[in-house]
C-alpha cells in the first residue's frame, strides 16, 4: 500500500470517528448546559473558528506542501528554514489577534451579538490563538513528510480530553449562570487543542532530526524567499475557509440583530438560535464522512487523470462521485425528515429543533455534493473559481437571513430558510464551475432510479413509523422502523445497481464487501 493511500485511509477513519466524538460532545453540551447556553456557546464558536483560520491563514498545506518538495530533494537545510519562518509568521498573528480578540469581546457581546453574556464564552476562547499557531505549523510539518498519523491522532486526542473536561468545566460553573457554563464549555475546547499541542510536540522533540535553536535567526533573516512561497500556496487555500469562517462569524450577528427587529427577545434568540446551530445542523451534516472520504480520494484522481489527459476517466470520476453523493443525501434526507422527533428526544431530551431538521432535510440533499464537487474543481485547478462561489454563497445566504428572519412570521425559521438557500446555491454554483470547464454528461436513468429509491424509501418509512401495531412499545417500533427504513434503501439500491461492488472500498468499514474488485 502507497504512503498516499495509507495516509488517506487513516485520514477518513480519523475524520469519521472525530466527526462522531464531535457529535458526542454536542450531545453532552446541550444536556449540561440547556438550549440557552447552547446558544451561547454556539454564538461564540464562529469567533473561534475565524480566530483559527485567521491565525493559520492556510499554512498548513503550504507547509506541507514545501516540506515534501524538500524531503524530496533531500534538503534539511530548507525544511528548517520552512519551519523557522512559519512558526515566526504564526507567532507574529497569534501576538496580533489574542489582544485583539480580548480588546474586542465587550464590544462584540454587547453590540454585535447583542446578549452582553456572550462575552464569557468569547473570552474563553482567547488562549487558543497561540495554540493553533503552534499545532498548525506541527501538522503541516508532519504531513509533509507524509506521516499522517500525528495529525490524525492529535484530533483524536482534542476530542477526547474535550468530552472528558466537559463535565469538569461546567458543572461547577452552571449555580453562577449558564453564561459561566458556556465559557467552561469552551475552555474544554481550548484545553483540547493544548493536548493535541502536546502530543504533536512529544512526536516532534522525539522524532526530528534537525535542531531550530542554532541558526534560528539566520533563518528568520533570510527566510523572505521561504515567506514569499509559503504565501503564494497558503494565502489562495485560506481564502474559502476565511470567506466560510466569516459567514460564520457573522451569521450569529445578523439573525440576532434580524430577531430583534421581528420582536424576538434576545434571551429567546440566543436559545432558539442554538436549536438551529447546536441541534439541527450536526444532525444534517452528520453522514457527510462518506462525502469527505469521495473529496479525499478524488483530488488526486482527478489531478492525475488530466496531467495523463484522460477526460473520458474524468468525467467517469466526476459521475461516480455525484451518484455516490446522491445516494448518501437520499438516505439521510429520508431519515432525517421521518424520524426527526424521536432523533431528537434521545439525543438531546427535546424535539423543539426537529421542525428544522424537517424543512432543511430536503435541501440538505445538495449539501452531500458540494464536498465531491470542491475537490473536483481543486482537482482542475478551479479553486479560485470555487472561492468565488463560496462567497457569492455566503453574501446570499447572510442576505437572506437578514430579509427573512426580520419578519416576524418567519422568525429563526426565516434564519433555516436562508442556510437551505445558501446551501443550494453553492452547490449549484459548483456544478455549474465543473460542467463548464469539462465535458460532463448527466445520467439521467441513475437519477431517476435514485428518485424512486428515495420515494419508496419515504413511504415505506412512513407508514412504518405512524402506523405502529397496537401492542408495540412505542421507542422499539421507531427503532425497528428507522432500521427497516435503512435496509430498505440498501437493497433498493443494490437492486437498481446505483451502488456498485467495486465501490464499497471507499465506504468505511464496509471494504471487506467489495471481495477481489475492491481490491484493485
Amino acid at each position: 500500500m502507497s504512503k498516499f493511500l495509507q495516509g488517506t485511509i487513516i485520514l477518513i477513519a480519523a475524520g469519521f470517528i472525530t466527526k462522531i466524538l464531535g457529535f458526542i460532545n454536542r450531545i453532552v453540551v446541550a444536556r449540561m448546559i440547556g438550549d440557552e447556553g447552547v446558544g451561547l456557546y454556539m454564538m461564540a464558536v464562529p469567533t473561534l473558528s475565524l480566530a483559527i483560520t485567521a491565525t493559520q491563514i492556510g499554512l498548513p498545506v503550504a507547509i506541507s506542501k514545501l516540506v515534501a518538495e524538500a524531503e524530496a530533494a533531500g534538503d534539511r537545510q530548507r525544511v528548517k528554514k520552512i519551519l523557522v519562518v512559519s512558526l515566526t509568521t504564526t507567532g507574529v498573528l497569534s501576538t496580533v489577534f489574542l489582544p485583539t480578540l480580548i480588546a474586542i469581546a465587550p464590544w462584540l457581546s454587547q453590540t454585535m451579538f447583542t446578549d452582553p453574556r456572550t462575552y464569557y464564552p468569547l473570552m474563553a476562547i482567547a488562549p487558543v490563538v497561540p495554540i493553533v499557531a503552534i499545532s498548525s505549523v506541527l501538522r503541516g510539518y508532519f504531513q509533509g513528510r507524509q506521516q499522517m498519523k500525528p495529525h490524525a491522532y492529535s484530533l483524536l486526542i482534542e476530542q477526547i480530553v474535550r468530552i472528558s473536561l466537559i463535565a469538569l468545566c461546567t458543572r461547577p460553573l452552571l449555580p453562577y449562570g449558564v453564561e459561566y457554563a458556556a465559557a467552561g464549555a469552551m475552555a474544554s475546547s481550548v484545553l483540547g487543542e493544548l493536548a493535541a499541542l502536546l502530543y504533536l510536540l512529544f512526536l516532534f522533540k522525539f522524532k526530528k532530526s534537525i535542531r531550530l535553536r542554532a541558526k534560528f535567526f539566520r533563518y528568520v533573516q533570510a527566510g523572505k524567499e521561504t515567506f514569499i512561497r509559503l504565501m503564494r500556496i497558503a494565502l489562495p487555500t485560506t481564502g474559502g475557509r476565511l470567506i466560510g469562517s466569516l459567514s460564520w462569524f457573522f451569521e450569529p450577528i445578523v439573525v440576532a440583530n434580524s430577531l430583534a427587529l421581528a420582536g424576538v427577545a434576545s434571551s429567546v434568540a440566543t436559545k432558539q438560535y442554538g436549536q438551529l446551530v447546536g441541534y439541527a445542523l450536526p444532525l444534517l451534516t452528520l453522514p457527510s464522512f462518506i462525502t469527505y472520504a469521495l473529496s479525499t480520494a478524488l483530488v488526486p484522481a482527478i489531478s492525475e487523470a488530466m496531467v495523463q489527459n484522460k477526460l473520458v476517466l474524468v468525467e467517469y470520476r466526476i459521475a461516480q462521485a455525484m451518484r455516490l453523493s446522491l445516494v448518501t443525501g437520499g438516505l439521510s434526507a429520508v431519515v432525517l425528515y421521518i424520524f426527526a422527533e424521536p432523533l431528537m428526544w434521545w439525543m438531546y431530551g427535546t424535539s423543539e429543533a426537529a421542525i428544522f431538521i424537517q424543512v432543511m432535510a430536503p435541501f440538505f440533499l445538495f449539501y452531500y455534493f458540494q464536498g465531491p464537487l470542491q475537490a473536483v474543481l481543486q482537482g482542475l485547478d478551479l479553486a479560485n473559481a470555487a472561492m468565488t462561489n463560496s462567497l457569492i454563497g455566503a453574501v446570499v445566504k447572510l442576505a437572506c437571513i437578514f430579509t427573512l428572519a426580520s419578519r416576524p412570521s418567519l422568525g429563526i425559521m426565516g434564519a433555516a430558510l436562508a442556510t437551505s438557500i445558501g446551501t443550494v446555491l453553492v452547490t449549484f454554483l459548483h456544478f455549474a464551475t465543473v460542467v463548464k470547464a469539462v465535458s460532463f454528461s448527466i445520467h439521467a436513468r441513475e437519477y431517476a432510479k435514485a428518485t424512486i429509491a428515495i420515494t419508496v424509501t419515504g413511504v415505506a418509512g412512513y407508514v412504518l413509523f405512524h402506523y405502529p401495531p397496537i401492542a408495540t412499545p412505542s421507542s422499539l417500533w421507531t427503532l425497528f422502523a428507522m432500521v427497516a427504513t435503512i435496509v430498505l434503501y440498501i437493497t433498493v439500491l443494490l437492486f437498481f445497481r446505483l451502488i456498485k461492488r467495486e465501490e464499497l472500498v471507499y465506504l468505511p468499514g464496509l471494504h471487506w464487501l467489495a471481495g477481489k474488485n475492491g481490491r484493485k
